[in-house]
């Protein structure tokens, strides 16, 4: 077997690890202020193979809202993540871009927008968004991580190893730093323990 091949072979596993945390990590996302809350997740237990049911009443009363309210970020931030959270990454990427024609600097929005970008064959644009984000916050731990994912997924192994050595180096011990710690080890043990 080709060095190479074991080496995207190995660290698939934890790039495999680290995309399912971005997306689990997605679940969890707090209601926007004065909207009423999306139903609890402990009532439809989705399987972990796929994604949560779009709750599409949800979805229908925060785009009427959207609307109505045409200068409110925050329910599009919600219906972006709505979208998200059920994987219909292209609906998504048209609500965070609505987001951020109203708060260019919401690094949350930007960042999100990459990673749809990504999981729709864009890794180019993704990697344009990503460093988009990064203009607004260079620290941005999120951003930074999934700067690495992407890279890893277009075969930057280099690139990837230098994202997440930069979030181990601004956050040390930090979930974030954590994670990419996994990214290295992983990237590190293919190589026989080189950088």
């Amino acid at each position: 077997m080709k060095r190479e091949s074991l080496v995207y072979m190995i660290s698939g596993t934890v790039f495999g690890v680290l995309v399912g945390w971005i997306i689990g990590s997605q679940q969890a996302r707090p209601a926007a202020p004065g909207l009423p809350s999306a139903p609890s997740a402990a009532t439809a237990a989705p399987s972990s193979d796929a994604p949560p049911p779009l709750d599409v009443q949800r979805a229908a009363t925060l785009e009427r809202t959207a609307q109505a309210e045409p200068s409110n970020s925050l329910v599009r931030m919600e219906l972006a993540n709505l979208y998200y959270d059920a994987q219909r990454f292209d609906l998504a990427a048209t609500w965070y871009e609505a987001v951020l024609k109203l708060d260019p600097h919401n690094v949350n929005a930007s960042t999100d927008l990459a990673v749809c970008y990504h999981y729709q064959g864009e890794g180019t644009r993704a990697l344009a968004q990503i460093d988009r984000s990064l203009t607004i916050d260079p620290k941005h731990t999120k951003t930074l991580l999934n700067q690495g994912i992407i890279r890893f997924q277009l075969k930057d192994v280099d690139g990837a190893v230098k994202s997440w050595q930069r979030i181990i180096d601004i956050a040390p011990g930090s979930e974030d730093a954590k994670r990419a710690q996994m990214g290295l080890d992983g990237i590190n043990g293919s190589r026989g323990g080189r950088s």
